[in-house]
């Protein structure tokens, strides 16, 4: 969407800071023992408890309130019975809808011990997610962010899965402009208009760029099992700068 109003604004940060707020909370409760339905049911409370409603769920079915991924897999996992464990990497995806306004955020966690190498890959991921924020103005071609996010990773000796990418986000979970590419697309001819909202949200991998959809239809596995990360924030760019809407304070 593009913001028209001071009132879409405040509408969106309310519920930005929600998920942000619910994915803070789900991420500190994190610990070894604990099912991924465990975790998915704290996030569900937090979003209830305001009114919001479970994005994934309303939109498309999805058999969960959060979407929450074990590594090796990345993305869309359905919570269940599966425990977490320490060394695992695990990935928290919330979305949510309130007053008719959506809200959209993740990030990767490293249950401790981990290796030195994942938390690198960790730090780099929000680091991959900044370049690409720091690319949003007005006027600037929508690639610009790709080409950022990209520069960064092959700089610092990553992959980027290349079939997930950003998108708009704002009067429903998925929305125009579609597939904003987390790599440089130079085919790519859209520009950011002032007020767009939408995502940013890089794939940080190491060697891996593709993921395989597994036979649950949902859960999205690196082809070659590698680690990969996620971090994602909503945003809205304006003239002074973008406005994140997904912070938790």
């Amino acid at each position: 969407m593009t913001i028209s109003s001071q009132e879409d604004l405040e509408k969106l940060r309310t519920i930005g800071r929600l998920v942000a707020q619910t994915l803070e909370a789900m991420g500190k409760a994190l610990e070894p023992g604990m099912t991924t339905r465990e975790l998915d049911d704290i996030g569900r409370g937090l979003l209830e408890a305001e009114g919001a409603r479970s994005a994934p769920e309303l939109a498309y079915g999805f058999p969960g309130a959060t979407c929450i991924s074990v590594g090796p897999d990345v993305a869309h996992g359905i919570p269940g019975d599966q425990k977490i464990c320490a060394g695992d990497l695990v990935n928290i995806d919330v979305s949510a809808e309130l007053d008719g306004y959506y809200g959209d955020t993740g990030a990767s966690f490293a249950v401790p011990p981990v290796t030195r190498r994942v938390e690198r890959l960790c730090r780099d991921g929000r680091r991959a997610m900044w370049s690409g924020i720091r690319a949003v103005r007005p006027g600037a071609p929508l690639n610009a962010i790709g080409r950022s996010i990209e520069g960064f990773a092959q700089k610092n000796g990553y992959s980027l899965i290349r079939n997930l990418a950003s998108h708009g986000v704002g009067r429903s979970l998925h929305e125009e402009p579609e597939s904003i590419p987390t790599w440089y697309e130079p085919r790519d001819r859209r520009q950011i208009t002032e007020g767009l909202v939408f995502t940013i949200e890089p794939f940080l991998a190491l060697g891996e760029d593709w993921v395989d959809e597994l036979d649950d239809g949902w859960t999205l596995r690196p082809t070659g099992g590698g680690p990969a990360v996620q971090y994602e924030h909503t945003l809205v760019a304006t003239r002074n700068g973008p406005i994140i809407l997904t912070l938790a304070n």
